[in-house]
């Protein structure tokens, strides 16, 4: 019976510890509604705390004055064949390696792309039908989003590779045999762009992306606009606070090391200068003339000093005196 006992105590301790590591080993489940929606992500992991206390958060409005980038982007986008997966969240192309953007004069390769069901950014106040998010990464892991709106009007015919092999269901992606892409033919032509600093617009909502939005939309058809609603709708995190961030144009980082270079070219010539001066200046009283003995030489530095000081005084006198003295004349004649 004892035996039975430590058996059957045994076996629970092993079912509690499988059980704990499958738990463990369970994905933190997130959605858009309810209790898992976007306001609840912070609290449903400690992975997730920057969703709920994070400052430079994404999506955001983009104000009507802020400011517009040229289309400076390198874009460097190549075909990719088709691999597109349903993660439950939204449907998103895998894109093959060999493409990428440059910014700032770094280079970031394109990921992947997907979609929100009403634009995640707003312009003005006013989302989009949709919006693409193309995912890039650096040699760092730093991030970097080109984000494009889509608005209904004719149908795309670049996403229709996309639209058309859309997995209905959540699953693991599909490569699509003969199926290709161009992520250079999405975008719009005109890619003139805002920028912002923010995070992912999905848990683990991490910080430190570099976010570029064309002020262009992409047109999708009302079929597209349907189609993609059957599978994921609603999918989108609301507007997040600016807070202390602002719209900037590229080109101003560009310039500030620049600018730091010449105020340290100019802070360098000013102390030049002064050193200059220092060495043409003749030798302070303070310090003990050659024909000076040493002993008592502190004393008659500062007799000396005096004596200098009053004749120059008697010098600077004289000369105002002679200065009237030659206006008196001229108002006399």
């Amino acid at each position: 019976m004892r035996k039975l006992s430590l058996l059957t105590f045994a076996a629970v301790l092993c079912f509690v510890g499988l059980t704990s590591m499958a738990y463990a080993s369970d994905p933190v489940h997130w959605g858009y509604e309810g209790d898992i929606g976007p306001d609840k992500w912070g609290d449903l992991s400690p992975d997730f705390a920057a969703c709920s206390t994070g400052v430079e958060q994404s999506p955001v409005d983009i104000v009507a004055d802020a400011p517009v980038n040229e289309a400076d982007i390198q874009f460097n986008y190549q075909p990719s064949a088709l691999t597109v997966v349903n993660n439950g969240h939204t449907i998103q192309a895998n894109y093959d390696e060999g493409s990428s953007i440059v910014v700032d004069g770094t280079t970031y390769n394109l990921l992947q792309f997907h979609f929100h069901e009403h634009s995640e950014n707003t312009i003005a106040g006013e989302p989009g039908a949709m919006e693409v998010h193309f995912v890039h990464r650096n040699d760092s892991g730093d991030l970097a989003v080109v984000g494009a709106m889509l608005n209904v009007g004719a149908e795309s015919e670049s996403l229709a590779p996309v639209w058309t092999n859309m997995p209905a269901e959540e699953g693991e992606p599909v490569a699509v045999d003969g199926a290709t892409v161009s992520a250079d033919d999405i975008l719009p032509a005109d890619r003139t762009y805002y920028r912002f600093n923010g995070s992912l617009t999905t848990p683990p909502c991490s910080e430190g992306v570099t976010w570029l939005v064309m002020t262009n939309p992409i047109e999708i058809s009302e079929e597209q606009l349907a189609s993609f609603q059957q599978i994921h709708s609603g999918n989108y995190r609301p507007v997040q606070p600016m807070n202390d961030r602002e719209f900037f144009v590229s080109a101003d980082m560009d310039t500030a090391p620049a600018e730091m270079e010449a105020e340290m070219e100019e802070e360098a010539l000013d102390t030049e200068m002064e050193a200059e001066m220092t060495e043409a200046a003749p030798e302070t009283a303070s310090e003990t003339p050659a024909a000076l003995p040493q002993t008592g030489g502190e004393n008659n530095s500062v007799m000396l000093s005096m004596l200098l000081g009053s004749t120059g005084l008697i010098i600077f006198l004289g000369g105002l005196k002679l200065r009237r003295r030659a206006v008196l004349v001229r108002k006399d004649s």
